[in-house]
Order: structure tokens, then sequence, then C-alpha cells
């Protein structure tokens, strides 16, 4: 890991979802490859698949939650009572409602595998993807390619990386961190909704990788890190704030791009590190889970209306077609024009069996 090339060989290795699959479909996004652009959200802290996402509501109480859940635009797919800006998108939005990874269940594994498709191996770090993106693409006038809204993940409970650095690659290829310019009304007027608002900007100016960190820490404030226990938000901030923000700034993000003509060209993905327990726990909370979570994906040439995979009748892990999360970031890297077999001379490491695009 002492070279950058073979940090990035390495890192072009995570194949997967989208990749080899989207290559034999042969569909491409509006537009060349080098014009787009991806807004990434970090849901830090894990939501709720049960919550959010993915409910049941023919499960037990002590599965289901205090959430009801709502019809959407698309026959069949429901989703919590606490997003019904989101449900009214559905059919731009593709949701993937099997992912999952067997590494430990902490924050910030989650949150490394994501972002870079590896852990952390003793001091060495992989480079983040939109470093790798900046290191093959490079500046465009002057505009960061890759850049952090509003800061990095800060302490979220165990001293080791997030996911969002260089690693060894040039210093040059690190994230831009920036600040939103000011409150956005259209977006909710919230630190997210002004970062989401900030991302348009950015991607519209020829940013190529933006990341939005939702909340920087897990600790002593909302969050999605829902345990219940003191330090630690309840479900009942979910309800109150967490998922009425995500709802307003994630569907006005969508209806934004898609109004300037940039959602065939932006792909936005949101997703947390891992999923929440599906029994609540004593506090009426829900604690870490690897087993399954739900990621959303829309724009970027991905037909909306569509859920990919399935967890099982609990929400405890998938029950079809499940994905990695080195599978989304393979994804992301094809809706860039990047895959593994263009960089590297390897196998697919893997392939869903019916890909995103159709």
């Amino acid at each position: 890991m002492s070279r950058p090339d073979l940090s990035r060989r390495d890192f072009l290795r995570a194949g997967g979802l989208g990749a080899m699959a989207l290559a034999s479909k042969g569909v491409h996004g509006s537009g060349p490859a080098a014009d787009r652009s991806v807004i990434f959200l970090m849901l830090v802290g894990g939501p709720s698949q049960v919550d959010t996402f993915d409910p049941k509501p023919d499960a037990p109480s002590e599965i289901r939650g205090p959430f009801r859940s709502i019809e959407t635009a698309v026959p069949g797919v429901r989703l919590c009572e606490h997003l019904p800006e989101t449900a009214r998108r559905m059919g731009r939005v593709a949701i993937v409602r099997s992912m999952h990874h067997d590494a430990a269940p902490i924050h910030e594994t989650g949150q490394q595998l994501l972002q870079t498709g590896h852990l952390c191996r003793n001091d060495d770090e992989f480079p983040h993807f939109g470093s790798v993106v900046a290191s093959l693409r490079g500046h465009s006038g002057g505009l960061p390619s890759f850049a952090i809204l509003p800061g990095l993940i800060g302490n979220t409970g165990v001293a080791i990386p997030h996911g969002q650095s260089a690693g060894p690659l040039a210093p040059s290829t690190a994230a831009s961190i920036v600040a939103p310019r000011g409150p956005s009304s259209s977006y909710g007027s919230t630190p997210f909704g002004d970062a989401c608002h900030e991302a348009r900007r950015l991607v519209e100016a020829g940013t190529r990788v933006v990341v939005v960190n939702m909340y920087q820490t897990v600790f002593n404030g909302p969050s999605w890190d829902c345990h219940g226990t003191r330090g630690f938000a309840t479900l009942d901030d979910q309800a109150r704030e967490v998922l009425p923000t995500f709802d307003r700034a994630y569907s006005a993000l969508l209806d934004d791009l898609d109004r300037r003509g940039l959602l065939d060209s932006t792909l936005v993905v949101a997703s947390g590190e891992f999923g929440r327990t599906p029994r609540l726990n004593a506090e009426g909370g829900r604690d870490h889970w690897t087993g399954v979570w739900s990621a959303l994906l829309a724009g970027g040439g991905i037909p909306g209306g569509q859920v990919i995979g399935r967890s099982d009748r609990h929400g405890s892990m998938p029950a079809d077609q499940p994905v990695t999360p080195q599978e989304l970031l393979s994804t992301i890297y094809q809706s860039l024009g990047l895959s593994p077999r263009d960089h590297v001379d390897a196998d697919p490491i893997g392939e869903l069996n019916s890909s995103i695009y159709r």
C-alpha cells in the first residue's frame, strides 16, 4: 500500500452490482461519462430498515415498531409514514432492500466498506472513491473534483478511519471540505437541507463526486443511531426530526436536479453504514445490525419505481439478491464510466443477478 497505483488497483478490484451487469446491458447515462456526477448522501448512524424504506406492517409490534407504513407512487411499494415526500417520488427511485455485510457491527467498518470497498489493514487506509475519481479524472475548470459537505465524519465510537481520506493517493485528490452557503428553504432550512442544496450547486458547476454527511457524530443529539439509551437518539427523534429532515431535503434534491436537467447525469445514492436490529430493544430503540439494510438510488440513468432484493419477513437478513457495499460502490463507478475491467486485469468479484439498470 505504499504506492498510489497499487492502492488504486486494489480499490478497483471491488466488483459487483452493475459493473459487469451494466456493461452487458449496454446501458449508459445521458451524455459522455466524463460529464456524469455522483451525490452520495451518507446517512451517518445507520437508519433502521424497518422504520424507513422496508416497513413490515404485518410483523409483530416488537418488530414492526411504532410507525405506520404508507403507499407510494409505485403500487405495492410502501415506506414509513414519515417519508411522504419520498413516497410521492418513488417513481424516480430504486430501493435496494438487501444490503448487508459481515464485518464487525460498528459504524466505522460500514463507512469504510461503503466508501472505499475495503476495510483498513493495520495502518493502511484505502482511498475514498471520490479520491480515486479525482486521481483518474483530475480537476475541471478550477473546481474540486471531489467535495465533502459540511465536514468529515467525526466521532462515531471507535478511533479508526471512516473511509473519507485519500489514503495513499496524492494529497491533491483528497476531498475539498465545502461549507454550505446559506439557508435553502426549498430544501427545509436545516444543515442537511443546506448541504444537499450546495451539493446540487457543485455538480451543476462541474464537481464529479459530492458526499453529504447527514451527521458528523452519533452522540448527544438526533441522528440515525437510535439506540434509545442516554446519549443516543430515540425513535421519537426519528419521527420528529430525522425522518422529516431527510424526506424534505432528499425530495427537494431530486426535484431540483430534475428541473435543471441534471438528474439523468447525476446518480444520487443514499445509504447508511448498516441497519438496525429488527426487534426493538428494552428502551424501545434499535441497535446496530449489519444483517440487512436499504439503500436508495435515483438518477444517473437508473429506472425508478423498482425494488432490488428483498429482506425476510422480519427485516433481519436478505431473502434474495443480497447486495454488498462493494457491489453498490461498483455501481457508482459504473455510473461514472469507470469499471474494474477498465483498469485492472482481474476477474469480476461478483455480479447481481438482476441489474438495477433494465
